[in-house]
């Protein structure tokens, strides 16, 4: 039987990315399935439809590619109005938000289709190609530099001039992950001062190598999958004690602490902000989950007592075509996974596959939505 895989316009509000470029439906063809998109389905992201290989089918409408796919991509987590139009016994992979209105995947199971959420790909070496987490957190982590320079009242390297010196700027970037390390790869390359601080001891030297300064507050928390884990209130003191002293210094400041599937860490206080310089920026990529920063909203930038405080939602989005690519990547190497000599099979028995399927065969399976469902909101 001929697989059919398909893919829509993204419909969320400032989505512009799309599942599938190109290369990856070049790819796909290959193995001797088919492609369906959407008509103007990667227009957003810089991809018309002309650029897409001439064996790939332009349907007439969005129903048209729900009703056929045998396995649906896409980059957010389908609407209601969606799931009730794709076809019984399908797959859908995608960022499917696994830990919001589990009602969704109840829809899914009732109609046989097998939902992998690529958020909950597993964080082991051999899943690294499919990470989207990293892809997309290290797309962020470079528009933030480059929001947080457009914003700030200063230059951020060091310029000489026949009006005198101008001094670098001074950025902080707190959390070490992915999107931390390239805010500071970012920042540096813009020629400022660059202090990183996590509070992981493994990240040290991750952050020295980029050639920036490591920010010492005397506390250390190891936790599990590469988390921190929580904090302590005495080590929380600890921490936004000797913060609060570092941050009257820094002219930009920029948060990434996350876990996902729980509320941000809440890491800078208002009292925090207040004593910063004025004319100083912060950029919390920890917005969508509630805000590193307390004075942080989701989508609105703000001043505080003089702080521009940025709360950016989904900046991946705004940076389309490369997020795009990068997250089409991701998809295709788990697509080939159930790729067995042209012919389609999802092997249960790899464990990338068990690991981020939500529903299958007629069951919502992970515990990441089952918990939630059962015992309520595990934040």
């Amino acid at each position: 039987m001929t697989i059919t895989v398909g893919f829509v316009k993204e419909r969320n509000e400032g989505e512009s990315r799309v599942a599938m470029v190109p290369e990856t439906a070049e790819k796909i063809l290959k193995l001797g399935w088919q492609v369906l998109f959407e008509p103007d389905a990667g227009v957003s992201a810089g991809f018309p439809n002309e650029a897409y290989p001439e064996m790939c089918q332009m349907a007439k409408k969005r129903n048209d590619v729900l009703n056929a796919a045998d396995v649906l991509v896409g980059v957010d987590a389908l609407s209601d109005e969606d799931l009730k139009e794709i076809k019984n016994d399908s797959v859908v992979v995608g960022m499917v938000s696994p830990y919001q209105n589990q009602q969704r995947f109840d829809q899914a199971v009732a109609k046989n289709i097998t939902v992998f959420s690529m958020e909950l790909i597993p964080r082991t070496s051999r899943a690294q190609a499919m990470d989207v987490l990293s892809s997309q957190a290290s797309v962020a982590g470079y528009k933030a530099v480059l929001l947080a320079a457009s914003e700030a009242p200063r230059f951020f390297p060091m310029l000489t001039t026949a009006a005198g010196t101008i001094r670098p700027a001074s950025v902080l970037v707190i959390g070490a992950g992915v999107a931390g390390l390239q805010a500071m790869a970012t920042a540096r390359r813009l020629g400022a001062n660059v202090t990183g601080y996590d509070v992981r001891p493994e990240t040290v030297e991750q952050i020295k190598s980029l050639g920036a300064k490591f920010l010492d507050l005397g506390v250390e928390a190891v936790g599990e999958g590469g988390y921190a884990r929580a904090l302590t209130d005495e080590e929380k003191l600890t921490q936004q004690q000797n913060l609060a002293k570092h941050l009257t210094s820094v002219d930009v400041l920029i948060t990434t602490a996350a876990v996902p599937g729980r509320p941000a860490p809440r890491i800078i206080t208002a009292e925090m902000v207040d004593a910063m310089k004025a004319g100083s920026v912060i950029v919390d990529l920890g917005a969508e989950g509630g805000g590193n920063c307390e004075p942080t909203e989701l989508g609105v930038t703000k001043l505080v007592n003089n702080v521009k405080v940025i709360g950016p939602k989904n900046l991946p989005a705004t940076v389309p075509l490369h997020a795009s690519e990068m997250y089409s990547r991701n998809v295709w190497n788990l697509l080939n996974l159930m790729n067995h000599e042209g012919e389609f099979v999802i092997n249960w028995e790899d464990d990338i596959l068990a690991g981020c399927a939500v529903t299958r065969e007629g069951a919502v399976v992970h515990p990441a939505v089952t918990g939630i469902k059962e015992g309520g909101d595990k934040s």
